[in-house]
């Protein structure tokens, strides 16, 4: 009941269109009950013409001692029955169409909107969730919990919403009319509904389990066909085509499997119904027979009654299986609301201020880190920094050392577990997120592009840039002379990742992104290591358009790029372990110099 009432909780916008819908059911129901009613004077009159000009009961209610007839609902000047039942017949099935549609149509509005609304809550969720959320999560899994798990809540917020009304509101309308009939008769008849709803109520809780389960196998199977088409590159490489085919066949077969099971749970219900509906009818006949026998009841009434009973086990049987959907929607619904319910390691404090400018320094004031995923691994330990404006600063050191660790502090991908990071001597945890990252770029190794145009990847860098803001900032960065070759120049859609371009390439649009940004810090992870020789030429240049008057922070293994840095930082292990110039380092005989001394060995080899 608790996920359904926060399932529910974004219906509520739409509540007048709801209640509109429910009101539009209800008269749905009420005409259904109508035509189980109009079965009595078919038999009593219609068919027997003798008796055509009598007075058609149509319903009674004992408590109030009153009896309404069909000559009551129509006009004076129609005396033949049959033309009273036909009319009656014909209104009741165009008042039920044109209910029964308008309903449909405004809860599956409210059940869209409602899903839409909770897409949309979950995807801005997940995009500001940190670093250590897409550590946990592979990105298939969550995707896969945003469009499949949110589809079956969508499923069953829209179509079987608005069946689950049509068939409660029929039910009701029928069961007036089976009590009013023969009250005896009717409780009689209903004590088979405890023995089918209880084991449905236990059922649903399984096919909970088992659609979570089914959700989970689809979202491998989601990852294993991410990853395969993703790296199909390396796949072929190494001619694991037929690997992944298995791999695939696996995760399929267990979502095969989980699904066999919902159906199975799922479907039982619907056979009890129909063989207890079976035993009750001939207990009925058998009943009917004595008492018609002896006056106490028309054919006709025995039939509204035995009809309206038959119809009322439709719905009863329609109900237990949308139970059991909305069952495998709360179960889907389980790790939507999980995602909701994270609670995010960086978040902004209440009262932040806004960085209006970056003027001073950049101070690692006795830093320490650790991933909270990993507490005994790597960590950064009492690291004491300071970054000038305007300078440049090399963060050199072997591989795992912790460069890109510590850069990626500063953006607050990660909070520091000790110590602060001060910008002009303010904790950046005290600042909103929005405005700290404003002021900083970031050119990765492994580029990020969208399968846009060309101007769009650009533009990215700046909210509403014109297209000669773009144009400069692709000039500036070396790039305008490969995109004019592209077939549609600057509008050429460059596919996933910038699959149409080549390493050099990507990396100077990205360095055009980061120009049209214009922050005034920027963060540097191994620019160049990727790429040859010419390429490394050409970003180089870009680079240093990009470096001018900022404050830079650059990563790299290759120490050739920071010879010029006014700074260089080497670290080892989590920790500074040299701080100095490449002059002062490289005579030092420290780490640096071994480091400079392995790369210009092997660069003469």
């Amino acid at each position: 009941m608790k996920e359904l009432g926060r399932l529910l909780r974004f219906s509520r916008p739409y509540t007048p269109y709801l209640v509109f819908s429910v009101l539009l059911m209800a008269c749905v129901g009420a005409a259904q009950a109508l035509t189980a009613l109009l079965i009595g004077p078919v038999f009593d009159r219609v068919l027997n013409p003798g008796s055509a000009d009598a007075p058609v009961l149509l319903f009674t209610i004992p408590i109030f001692r009153y009896k309404l007839f069909l000559s009551d609902l129509m006009p004076a000047s129609i005396h033949n029955v049959w033309t009273m039942v036909a009319v009656g017949i014909l209104a009741v099935f165009f008042v039920k169409g044109i209910c029964d549609y308008c309903a449909n149509y405004l809860i599956n509005y409210v059940g869209f909107s409602a899903v839409t609304d909770l897409r949309q809550t979950v995807f801005d969720r997940v995009v500001h969730q940190d670093a250590h959320f897409f550590e946990a999560n592979s990105t298939a899994r969550v995707m896969s919990s945003i469009m499949n798990d949110l589809e079956k809540i969508q499923v069953a917020l829209s179509q079987i919403l608005a069946d689950w009304l049509r068939q409660s509101f029929t039910a009701l309308g029928l069961l007036a009319v089976v009590l009013q009939t023969d009250w005896k008769l009717a409780t009689v008849s209903l004590t088979v509904l405890p023995f089918v709803l209880l084991p449905t109520l236990r059922l649903g809780r399984r096919i909970r389990r088992t659609t979570r389960n089914a959700q989970d196998n689809a979202a491998e199977l989601n990852q294993v066909l991410q990853e395969t088409l993703s790296g199909h590159q390396v796949v072929k490489s190494f001619g694991a085509e037929e690997v992944e085919s298995n791999r695939f066949r696996d995760r399929a077969e267990k979502l095969r499997d989980s699904n066999l099971r919902y159906v199975a749970q799922q479907a039982i219900a619907s056979p009890v119904i129909e063989f207890f509906g079976a035993v009750t009818i001939v207990g009925l006949l058998t009943y009917a027979r004595i008492q018609i026998k002896a006056g106490a009841m028309t054919t006709g009434e025995f039939s509204s009654f035995v009809i309206a009973l038959l119809m009322l086990y439709e719905p009863v049987k329609r109900l237990t299986g949308i139970h059991n959907i909305f069952q495998q929607a709360l179960g889907a619904s389980q790790k939507v609301f999980e995602y909701l319910d994270r609670d995010q390691h960086v978040k902004e404090k209440p009262g932040a201020v806004k960085l209006a400018r970056f003027e001073k320094s950049i101070h690692f004031d006795d830093v320490r880190f650790r991933y909270p995923s990993v507490p005994d691994g790597f960590k950064l330990d009492s690291i004491q920094l300071e970054v000038k404006r305007g300078e440049v600063v090399a963060l050199v050191g072997s591989s795992g050392a912790g460069k890109t660790t510590l850069a990626n502090l500063v953006p607050r991908f990660y909070d520091v577990t000790g110590g602060a990071i001060l910008i002009d001597g303010r904790d950046i945890r005290d600042l909103r997120l929005a405005s700290l990252r404003d002021k900083i770029s970031i050119v990765a190794q492994d580029t990020f592009l969208f399968n846009d145009t060309v101007a769009a990847n650009i533009g990215y860098g700046l909210r509403y840039a014109s297209r000669e803001q773009v144009h400069e900032a692709a000039r500036n960065a070396k790039a305008e002379e490969f995109i004019l070759r592209l077939p549609q120049g600057y509008d050429t859609i460059i596919g996933e990742r910038g699959a149409k371009l080549s390493g050099g390439q990507r990396q100077r649009l990205a360095i055009a992104r980061a120009l049209l940004k214009s922050a005034p810090i920027l963060i540097l992870d191994e620019a160049t290591s990727h790429l040859d020789t010419e390429s490394e030429r050409l970003v180089q240049s870009a680079l240093q358009n990009l470096m001018a008057h900022r404050t830079v922070l650059v990563i790299a293994h290759r120490l050739s790029t920071v010879r010029r840095a006014d700074k260089i930082v080497v670290l080892d292990q989590g920790r500074i372990a040299e701080t100095g110039t490449h002059d002062e380092l490289v005579t030092r005989g420290g780490i640096y110099q071994r480091l400079h001394d392995m790369q210009f060995l092997e660069a003469d080899a």
